[in-house]
């Protein structure tokens, strides 16, 4: 069991899938696909969780980075260098565009801002420094650069306010928060840095808190929006990729884990995990084109 401070109460962790993913990532709760969805990044691969508990198994393209829901119905899903789009909850996705033709560079993890323009970040296979970007491409499929010369661009989120956009850049060791002024990323500077594990995915839950997959330290942090450490999420595996909120109450965290290049595998790395927690997440913002 993970202990929390006297403002996030954290429950029993639970177990959700078998290891079924080589490298989990990104998962997103949705009601319009009617719960839980996330990716085999490097299966190429989108996973729906069913109410059943059984999972579904998509095959999208080399990569399957992130997703989201669309604002038009249907889904959008970062492949390995562009996006595709879906029409429908369930239906295939089929290609948009790409951002870029340099293969030595592939998509990693992305979001939504409030006026629906989705924000794509990159990484090199061969992680070079300076060599990841962080995209915005609205609805028409505009694209401009917010971050240039990052090494993984990684988890990104918002405060519940839109006033504050937190980033992790995973080989600095630091999540930064931007301010956010008329729609633009401004003011860079570091929010806390994390003595151990590498900051991964993140998200933010309705009262401002930041939570933060710590990869290769086996856990999820709590920070308060001052940086002050709120609660530890701990688990059995030491490659936790990502985080979302879900449930009818936005009040399951999952947390997606990988075996990717593990030397000593674990039996439950690239599981899905869930836990209770006290304070509700914020429902996904979906894509406007």
């Amino acid at each position: 069991m993970a202990s929390g401070g006297a403002d996030v109460e954290v429950g029993d962790l639970e177990q959700v899938t078998d290891a079924l993913c080589y490298h989990g990532e990104g998962p997103v709760w949705s009601p319009t696909w009617g719960g839980l969805r996330w990716v085999d990044m490097l299966a190429g691969d989108v996973l729906t969780l069913r109410a059943d508990g059984s999972v579904d198994r998509m095959h999208v393209g080399d990569v399957a980075a992130f997703l989201r829901p669309r604002t038009r119905g249907g889904w959008v899903v970062a492949t390995e260098r562009g996006l595709s789009l879906a029409d429908d909850a369930d239906g295939i996705p089929e290609p948009w565009f790409d951002l870029w033709d340099d293969p030595s560079v592939r998509m990693n993890d992305g979001a939504v801002d409030f006026v629906g323009r989705l924000w794509a970040g990159t990484m090199g296979y061969d992680r070079v420094p300076g060599t990841a970007t962080l995209y915005r491409v609205d609805a028409h499929g505009s694209v401009e650069v917010v971050v240039p010369d990052a090494t993984i661009s990684n988890g990104i989120d918002l405060s519940p306010d839109g006033r504050l956009a937190y980033y992790d850049d995973t080989p600095t060791g630091r999540t930064d928060v931007f301010d956010v002024v008329d729609g633009e990323l401004v003011g860079r500077r570091p929010f806390v840095a994390h003595g151990s594990g590498h900051p991964d995915g993140l998200t933010v839950d309705s009262a401002g808190n930041v939570w933060v997959a710590l990869n290769g330290a086996g856990r999820v942090r709590c920070h308060s929006p001052a940086g002050e450490v709120l609660a530890e999420v701990e688990l059995p595996v030491r490659l936790a990729t990502a985080c979302t909120f879900g449930g009818d109450d936005l009040r399951d965290l999952y947390v997606t884990t990988s075996r990717e290049n593990l030397d000593d595998p674990e039996p439950e790395a690239g599981a899905l995990f869930r836990v209770r927690v006290s304070v509700p997440g914020l429902p996904v913002r979906a894509f406007a084109g």
